[in-house]
């Protein structure tokens, strides 16, 4: 048995209780496509002094988005853990994608990336529900562990890419102009 399933079925048999059958459906809905970073982005775009950071995290969502769900996904073509272990009782409808990587985790990471990246405070917050999101793939039997860290991984880097290329246009921008519009 792999590593991987040993740790599902540790997580299925040490730590299902009432409480966490309630809560993981509910936490991981948050991160449905990307709804919750979405709408962080949009909100964050809409406040003078965090443009920045509101951009950064639209443009890591985008990264994420495009290296995962149309590249990744498709090139890798894992099947999720319920299809092969099918005595596992799902909580929530089965996603009909891919298993590799965790879109949900690597959103999550893409915008706390983001945000630490380019110093906004909300890095922290964003990060407990990054790591309550990335759980929750896993103890709902969605997700392998090893698609949750390929997942934070990637996010990551696409939250971290995504602010580079924010602060490039900005350097960029500010050579030909005297003020930017996405704050400071």
């Amino acid at each position: 048995m792999s590593i991987d399933f040993q740790i599902l079925d540790f997580i299925q048999a040490h730590m299902r209780c009432d409480f966490l059958d309630t809560a993981m459906p509910f936490v991981t809905k948050l991160g449905d496509v990307g709804l919750i970073w979405i709408a962080l982005a949009l909100t964050l775009l809409l406040i003078p002094k965090a443009r920045r950071a509101g951009a950064a995290v639209a443009a890591g969502l985008l990264l994420e988005a495009l290296c995962c769900n149309v590249w990744l996904k498709p090139m890798v073509a894992r099947i999720r853990p319920y299809d092969v272990n099918t005595a596992v009782q799902l909580l929530i409808p089965k996603p009909v994608d891919f298993s590799f990587p965790s879109g949900h985790t690597a959103a999550a990471f893409a915008s706390t990336a983001a945000l630490y990246a380019s110093k906004n405070r909300l890095w922290l917050p964003a990060l407990v529900l990054s790591v309550l999101l990335a759980f929750s793939r896993m103890y709902l039997y969605v997700h392998y562990p090893t698609d949750v860290l390929g997942g934070a991984l990637l996010g990551g880097l696409s939250g971290w890419l995504g602010n580079s290329v924010i602060r490039g246009i900005l350097i960029w921008k500010k050579h030909g102009q005297s003020k930017d519009s996405f704050g400071k």
